[in-house]
């Protein structure tokens, strides 16, 4: 079993860090992609009102504005109170960043991101962290409070497990959230990224996997000799980084990984979203967005 270490003054500083980024990029547009993307279906017209600061301008209503001489939004009634889990990995391999930022990090910032528009659209949050066993579970709520807690818990989680098993969270999920949710799976995905019981959560559930990498696991520095440790299985091996025939097969061995995995995905209709610690989340995020936006209105 892991634990949640105490809260240091470092630590807390880097969670309101991570809750003031998160609050600022909840702007009314992003807030308005995740709107378009996840609530486009099951929703009723309900009334037109005059539009107020931090509307979706994409709602206004343009006949009503021209009437009236000054902007009026049209607003829906979504029948379906969402519920959002995040499956969050927190084997020894989050514990990597070769820049500013670990993995699981990056993973808490966009938990963190996605945990606040969820809330500002009034839809419940909630959290599984796992390695090769469920870790922690925090069920779903609302609050800011409940958000600052998820963000911190994720920071501050330390696991005794090295490896990552994806199919025990989708299972505990299953088990525990019987309603339908959107479930963001947060992980490098270094271990089997395809099981069954993905198979089976993707009928129950929106599930969507956000892919965490460093741009030190996918190309290396022409240093010389380095000793390489794999976090999961704790292997180490020496290897020649002068050597372009290495750096040439490290290199395309990881681009085969990427692809075999973004594959093995689409097969099963999981979107993927792909950052990496060096890089916004950011635009990744919305692009997936705007994807799903342009399916639902196919």
């Amino acid at each position: 079993m892991g634990n949640l270490k105490l809260l240091d003054d470092q630590l807390v500083a880097k969670v309101k860090g991570i809750q003031l980024r998160a609050k600022h990029l909840v702007n009314s547009s992003f807030a308005g992609e995740y709107l378009s993307a996840f609530k486009g279906e099951g929703i009723e017209f309900e009334e037109v009102r005059e539009y107020q600061a931090g509307d979706d301008v994409r709602t206004i209503d343009w006949n009503v504005t021209a009437r009236a001489g000054k902007p009026y939004i049209k607003t829906y009634r979504d029948e379906r109170e969402l519920t959002v889990i995040f499956l969050v990995d927190v084997s020894a391999s989050g514990h990597f960043g070769s820049g500013e930022k670990f993995k699981q990090e990056v993973a808490a910032e966009i938990t963190a991101l996605l945990a606040y528009t969820a809330l500002r659209n009034n839809d419940k949050v909630g959290l599984i962290i796992f390695s090769d066993h469920v870790e922690h579970y925090i069920p779903p709520k609302k609050g800011r409070g409940h958000v600052w807690r998820l963000i911190r818990d994720i920071l501050s989680y330390q696991s005794n497990s090295r490896k990552t098993d994806l199919a025990l969270p989708l299972d505990y999920l299953n088990r525990v959230v019987k309603r339908k949710a959107i479930t963001f799976m947060i992980s490098d995905f270094q271990g089997d990224a395809i099981s069954d019981q993905m198979r089976v959560s993707c009928k129950r559930h929106d599930l969507i996997a956000i892919s965490v990498a460093d741009p030190r696991e996918k190309t290396l520095p022409s240093v010389g000799y380095l000793e390489l440790e794999d976090a999961e299985s704790g292997e180490v091996v020496m290897v020649n980084t002068n050597s372009k025939g290495f750096l040439s097969r490290f290199f395309k061995m990881n681009k085969k990984r990427d692809r075999t995995l973004a594959h093995e995905f689409r097969k099963l209709g999981v979107d993927y979203i792909e950052v990496t610690t060096d890089d916004s989340y950011l635009e990744p995020i919305l692009k997936f967005f705007h994807q799903r936006e342009q399916r639902i209105r196919r």
